[in-house]
């Protein structure tokens, strides 16, 4: 029985965990309930069972991909953000050229991989021509290469700058080779929370909006949340419904939506949140974290794939996270500046050092492409060099 670490608690609260393994859907209050009342082990167990139902290969996936921050001006000011710069003219700005960008993108091709995940900051000078033409030299130079970019929230800044509509914005991106559109700059859909910690940026609706309509254009797109915002667990229950409503909505409309959860737990090293007075109420243990992917895995019942995020958590509590509901490592990201800024000391893994770790953890690692197609099974990983002997 996947749930028997729950006899001893409430016979309700250990058959609310049963039906949730099976694939029952859950009301906010039962998500609240399983939260804030279930035992952490009869949690991951419950979420364990539900995930092996839906993959029951037991394979856990990764993408070989490289995240490229084009420029690092934001005049949106995000209190949890040590990466942006304020104004173009900060002696710290930029905003890479195509020979930086082409250089990185051939660095990754070196490596097998497919897929750019390229976001930067708001920035105020750079026009909706300028993301044009980038995409269109982007998809003719390395037309193998995938090109996700940008967020809800970089896209709303363009509209906003433009004086268009975000479905303008996203059909013109799409014209020039956009193929998808990553989730970030979710964080936390609540407005109470965004006015508290980003009240520069769009609204939750907006987030949801700029998603409900890449959704019916068929761009690949995945769902975030960011939790030690300050937020209740009602408000994280609350996210997590906000995003099933538009999962059902766009899956019933277009036969498609987001393809992945991804929950990471916030870094307020060097950020505004990190030296205010408040600091000691920010962030999210490692109890926080495991019992948000199980949960998740159980109430986002129409999501197919939740993954770990190992660049936040660390690699060994990722692997854990496997056992509570999540199938997938994510990126071997060959670079990352946004969330290593705020403090995160993982920048980078290897494909076999990633494979090493899916392994450990008991499973097959597997390679995909944005849209969960397998492009290859590891059936070997090399194992480690022998560690060299120190001379006496």
């Amino acid at each position: 029985m996947a749930v028997s670490q729950a006899r001893e608690s409430a016979p309700e609260l250990a058959a609310l965990l049963e039906r949730a393994a099976a694939g029952g859907r859950l009301s906010p209050a039962e998500g609240l309930r399983l939260f804030t009342e279930a035992d952490l082990l009869a949690l991951g167990a419950a979420a364990d069972e539900r995930r092996q139902a839906l993959h029951p290969e037991r394979q856990v996936t990764f993408i070989l991909d490289r995240n490229i921050n084009y420029t690092n001006v934001c005049i949106t000011d995000c209190h949890f953000c040590a990466f942006y710069r304020p104004t173009p003219d900060h002696p710290e700005a930029y905003t890479l050229s195509r020979d930086v960008i082409g250089r990185k993108i051939e660095e990754l091709l070196e490596v097998g991989g497919t897929r750019i995940l390229m976001q930067g900051g708001h920035h105020p000078g750079l026009p909706l021509a300028w993301y044009e033409d980038l995409l269109r030299w982007l998809r003719t130079t390395y037309p193998e290469i995938e090109i996700d970019a940008f967020s809800p929230s970089e896209i709303d800044h363009i509209a906003n700058l433009e004086g268009r509509s975000m479905e303008e914005v996203l059909r013109r991106l799409m014209a020039a080779g956009l193929a998808g559109l990553p989730g970030g700059g979710a964080e936390m859909l609540d407005d109470e929370v965004r006015q508290r910690v980003s009240p520069k940026k769009q609204s939750a609706a907006g987030w949801l909006e700029a998603m409900r309509i890449a959704h019916r254009l068929g761009l690949t797109t995945t769902a975030t949340m960011v939790i030690g915002l300050g937020e209740t667990v009602e408000q994280r229950i609350g996210h997590l419904q906000k995003l099933r409503d538009l999962q059902d909505e766009s899956r019933r409309a277009h036969g498609r939506g987001f393809t992945a959860f991804i929950a990471w737990t916030l870094q307020t090293e060097n950020t505004p949140m990190g030296r205010s007075k408040g600091r000691e109420e920010y962030g999210a243990s490692a109890n926080e974290y495991l019992r948000l992917a199980a949960v998740a895995r159980l109430f986002l019942d129409n999501f197919e794939h939740v993954q770990a995020s190992w660049p936040t958590q660390g690699l060994r509590l990722a692997e854990v996270a496997l056992e509570f509901g999540c199938d997938d490592f994510g990126s071997t990201m060959l670079e990352e500046n946004v969330v290593s800024a705020a403090g995160t000391s993982l920048r980078h893994v290897a494909e076999i050092s990633m494979q090493r770790h899916i392994r450990g953890a008991g499973y097959i690692p597997a390679q995909r492409d944005s849209r969960y197609n397998l492009l290859r099974i590891v059936e070997r990983v090399p194992e480690p060099a022998p560690a060299r002997r120190l001379p006496m």
